[in-house]
């Protein structure tokens, strides 16, 4: 073979362009939820869901996402990863359908867990896709795409949420899954070829279900305590058995002779340094776009169309910068851009401390802009480090890692941000709430949307609540942005460490985890 021959697909960026509506789909609905929990809470126009149904309304997608995800990146390799694709999306659409036209709080919540397993079905299979269909020389480019197809989805999910509510029901929100989806069948079933494992082995039953147990029992001890507080025995001992099953899981595939995960990869810089990486900039960025959306809809008083706006910056930073990362890394290297990235990331996130109720709201957006410049020089760099990492068929297992980290790291990320954020703004908005009845109290301090709920019964003194939550809030906010830049800010020592510079020019055959873990240059 002559060493410039592309060994691609011939419809490589036509497959591309079916896999980012695919992934769209998928990403936009974690975000797209967010704007309709108001309205999902009228017992007129909505549900009349509480507080606990409508955390579980999200959570119960993100908790089944979470635990399968890895699962369904090795099924993928082994089963085949176009039928799990189309078999994903028509889940997704069906889910979709029967959320949309929920008649109470729990078909909704059993509806968004079967979204979850379709969502779990499509995500990593898109990553390993473009792995077997593009040569490695325009994979990074692919990667690229594909990562910015994700800032996208993330930013225009509250916009798009927004525009539905304010002319359509609550429905809609899920209702223009459906047609997506079908086009996303279509289009797969025409364009995508089929891949699989060529010598996928023996099934590693227990190891697939020690997965899924560890990372549901982690994933719902994250989630619980994040909500409801960390000072409680079942969420220590769902993290802690969650903890402990993977532990198990580790030791398994470390004995078995056929495992779904080699974990002796773990101790390779290609494999490892972006793998961490991945899970502190997720951890980070997802509890500050927790707080902003609060702080942009309640402190400003922005309506949710107005607020998905406010976040768009971060999206055109992604879709300018994701796509242009590869040509980066080929002149720079995979450690500088990361480095680089992560510094851009991490200064965001801390400009945040000094952002209050009066600053000038271009601000925000700017902030919003360099922190998605960042992350689009992160995220592409890593992910093709994981992926070139491993042979073409087992690409379905490092997408699967590098995808149920992100989840599971965002997941965490709101849990202990957001629980820093409620601990030290009940400390602030206490002394203003001391004067309050028992229950009106109790509101007022739990939350800030409990306080303006509050402040709106309490006649002549609820301009004085409200300034006092609004203060609370944005020092609450600024703890949070502290933590964040510096969990960020941890990700450049562990790239400068440990991350791969400059690719080079290899003359052995294998993939680079290959031989660095047979000891091979």
């Amino acid at each position: 073979m002559e060493p410039h021959e592309n060994t691609g697909h011939p419809r490589r960026w036509a497959i591309l362009g079916v896999l980012v509506i695919s992934l769209l789909v998928v990403v936009l609905d974690n975000t797209i939820l967010n704007v309709a929990l108001r309205t999902l809470a009228d017992p007129v126009h909505g549900l009349g869901a509480s507080q606990g149904e409508l955390e579980w309304s999200i959570n119960s997608y993100t908790l089944v996402f979470a635990g399968l995800l890895f699962t369904f990146g090795v099924l993928g390799d082994r089963l085949g990863r176009k039928r799990f694709l189309v078999v994903g999306l028509a889940l997704f659409g069906l889910a979709s359908l029967l959320s949309a036209y929920a008649q109470d709080p729990g078909q909704l919540i059993a509806a968004r867990a079967l979204m979850g397993v379709g969502g779990a079905a499509i995500m990593p299979v898109t990553l390993s896709i473009i792995s077997n269909v593009f040569d490695p020389r325009e994979r990074a480019r692919a990667i690229g795409v594909w990562a910015g197809a994700v800032g996208l989805a993330v930013a225009i999910g509250p916009v798009l949420g927004g525009a539905l509510l304010e002319h359509y029901w609550w429905g809609s929100v899920f209702l223009i899954n459906v047609p997506v989806v079908v086009l996303g069948v279509v289009l797969v079933t025409a364009l995508v070829p089929e891949s699989r494992d060529p010598n996928p082995g023996r099934v590693d039953l227990l190891g697939v279900l020690l997965s899924v147990v560890g990372l549901v029992g982690l994933t719902y001890g994250i989630i619980d305590g994040g909500e409801h507080g960390f000072d409680r025995l079942r969420v220590w001992a769902a993290i802690v058995g969650g903890v402990a099953v993977l532990a198990w899981f580790v030791a398994h595939e470390l004995r078995s002779d056929h495992p779904s995960l080699d974990v002796r990869l773990f101790r390779v810089p290609r494999f490892a340094a972006p793998v961490a990486m991945v899970g502190l900039v997720f951890f980070a960025a997802m509890g500050v776009m927790f707080f902003g959306a609060f702080y942009l809809q309640l402190v400003r008083g922005y309506s949710p169309l107005e607020s998905g706006l406010l976040f768009l910056p971060f999206a055109v930073a992604q879709l300018v910068f994701a796509p242009r990362s590869a040509a980066m890394v080929r002149r720079y290297g995979g450690r500088a851009v990361s480095s680089v990235g992560l510094l851009l990331t991490a200064a965001a996130l801390g400009a945040f401390v000094f952002i209050d109720a009066d600053t000038p709201i271009w601000i925000f957006s700017a902030l919003g802009f360099v922190q998605g410049a960042g992350m689009a020089n992160i995220m592409p760099p890593a992910t093709e480090s994981i992926m070139s990492s491993l042979p073409r068929e087992k690409a379905g297992v490092g997408s699967a890692v590098s995808n149920t980290v992100r989840q599971v790291a965002g997941a965490l990320g709101v849990a202990v941000l957001g629980s820093v954020l409620s601990a030290v703004y009940r400390n602030d908005v206490a002394a203003a709430a001391a004067d309050l009845p028992g229950p009106v109290r109790d509101a007022a301090r739990e939350s800030i949307s409990g306080a303006y709920a509050v402040a709106g019964r309490l006649g002549p003194g609820a301009p004085r609540l409200i300034a006092a939550a609004n203060d609370s809030f944005v020092s609450a906010m600024h703890w949070a942005a502290a933590i964040s830049a510096l969990v960020a800010a941890l990700g450049i020592i562990i790239v400068l460490r440990w991350m791969p510079g400059r690719p080079v020019i290899a003359t052995d055959a294998r993939p680079a985890t290959e031989r660095e873990l047979a000891g091979t240059p």
